[in-house]
């Protein structure tokens, strides 16, 4: 007898549907076939096993399992769940079969029929809703996230019982209800951070609400301990709340990698990644056999915290550069090209030489001559030319460290930020995938940014000075551009300039020795 069942395979951040079709017929020996990987072939254990626990008769004849479209290769556990309840119902062992046609089920099985957890419920829910059919089936662990999808009956169970009795009356399981405005601006401003914490810093304090307003990449140089890595921390809690299509594209990338907190739903505040200098290609841009996202990816909407920047690889930071531009990484294989958007802003923190202490106004310097410039020159001034803000960090005197009066917090910096975010989106209107000043084009740069006779000779005397590269010119007039959003400026006036032009401290020749 042949059965059809519906799963899905995901594909970067998408989902296909795949039909499970289980025939059962005269012979011997179990087969599955569509392309799949180790962990699918091994599913016909699980599901024995599963199948005989419960008190069902695994069929001793010849059982073929296809996976179609069978062109395209499937991975992972999660097919158990179709697969054996494709066999039951084609073993005549199940009532109502013919209810399968109207549901995409996912699980992964252990041996006892209990239900383990799987991967890109969410995009699975969306493909099922685009295609029409009547409800989703998954892991109770996964509901919640699934069931962030209107128009479709999401169902959670924890074991193959469960989905017997569903098909026996479909009253015996209530679907998940997820209200998904209420889960989004639930706790949406509770951090655990906040920069009234930072005792003095308040030029650095300006540099990152800069960054903030215009989506900025920045880098902060300075000693051990001068409270880089403090500051980065608290950048989440100034920039402007996600929106709800923010919201859902972040919480897909992060469901795809399985980096969803289990009985979660939807991710309400801006990721915050600080993968460790030791990461590879692979896992900062995405890719593998079967290619996942990298942290690039899983910092989309969000910042990306590179601490240390000189100790990561130099590989690693190169491979960085192209994304950072496009706002996505395309990762190719010989038989498919997958896209994961990566629109991250990137924070970056380093010693200023081996030591730490190189311009400190204490201690003194122990690196010897050309040690400072070879420590820098780790980081390639391609990718440095990619960073707007470069922020000089010095350490905060006992005056300040002793103050008990509590700096400006979170909450009021964002407030300034979120405005010059609404005058860049009215600016952006009808751009396709521009909101912020750090995204313009080069055209929109040359019709948004016109600045005065003063400021072009300020600017042209910079360029000259500094020997700055074309791009580093267009980075300026960006920052200068968001620095009049912030002072409520329809032009970009010289002091915004000069602004801007002083966060390129490492384009300054002679600034390491």
């Amino acid at each position: 007898m042949l059965i059809k069942t519906f799963g899905s395979a995901v594909y970067g951040v998408e989902a296909i549907t795949i039909t499970i079709e289980v025939n059962v017929s005269a012979g011997q020996h179990y087969q599955i076939v569509g392309l799949p990987d180790n962990a699918i072939k091994e599913s016909l254990q699980r599901t024995e096993s599963a199948i005989k626990t419960n008190g069902f008769d695994m069929p001793r004849t010849k059982i073929v399992v296809n996976l179609a479209p069978a062109d395209i290769r499937k991975s992972g556990s999660a097919f158990d769940l179709p697969i054996a309840l494709g066999i039951l119902a084609a073993s005549e062992q199940m009532e109502n079969p013919e209810l399968l046609k109207d549901y995409v089920i996912m699980g992964e099985l252990s041996l006892d029929g209990s239900i383990q957890s799987i991967k890109g419920a969410l995009p699975i829910a969306i493909q099922a809703r685009k295609e029409g059919f009547k409800g989703l089936i998954v892991p109770r662990a996964n509901a919640r996230e699934a069931g962030m999808v209107n128009n479709l009956l999401v169902y959670g169970v924890d074991h193959l019982t469960e989905l017997i009795d569903f098909f026996k009356d479909e009253q015996s399981l209530q679907p998940v209800v997820v209200n998904t405005r209420d889960e989004f601006f639930s706790d949406q401003y509770q951090f655990e951070f906040d920069f009234t914490d930072v005792k003095g810093q308040e030029n650095i304090k300006r540099a990152l609400e800069i960054a903030a307003a215009g989506g900025h990449n920045a880098i902060l140089i300075g000693p051990p301990g001068a409270g880089k890595t403090m500051l980065a921390k608290r950048l989440p809690t100034i920039l402007p709340p996600l929106s709800l299509q923010e919201a859902l594209e972040t919480t897909k990338i992060h469901s795809v990698a399985g980096k969803l907190p289990e009985n979660s739903s939807l991710i309400n505040k801006r990721p915050f990644r600080s993968p460790h200098h030791t990461i590879s290609d692979v896992a900062l841009v995405g890719g593998g056999g079967i290619p996942q996202p990298g942290e690039i990816s899983l910092a989309h909407n969000g910042v990306l915290f590179l601490d240390e920047l000189p100790e990561f690889k130099r590989t690693v930071l190169e491979v960085m550069r192209q994304p950072m531009e496009e706002r996505r990484v395309t990762i190719s294989r010989a038989k498919v090209a997958l896209d994961f958007p990566a629109n991250f802003m990137l924070i970056a923190s380093m010693n200023p030489c081996p030591c730490g202490y190189y311009n400190h106004p204490e201690k003194e310097c122990t690196c010897g001559s050309g040690n400072v410039q070879k420590y820098l020159n780790k980081v390639s001034g391609p990718l440095l030319d990619r960073i707007d803000l470069h922020v000089e960090v010095t350490p905060v005197a006992f005056s300040e460290l002793s103050n008990q009066q509590n700096g400006e917090d979170s909450a009021t910096i964002r407030e300034r930020v979120i405005k010059a975010r609404e005058i860049q989106a009215a600016r952006y209107n009808g751009e396709n995938g521009v909101y912020a000043n750090a995204q313009m084009s080069s055209k929109q740069l040359r019709e948004i940014c016109r600045i005065s006779n003063v400021g072009e000779n300020l600017l042209k005397r910079a360029m000259e000075k500094l020997n700055l590269s074309a791009r580093a010119y267009d980075r300026i007039l960006k920052v200068s551009r968001t620095i009049a959003d912030l002072a409520g400026s329809e032009d970009i006036q010289p002091e915004h300039l000069a602004e801007a032009i002083h966060y390129r401290s490492l384009d300054r020749e002679g600034w390491a020795g």
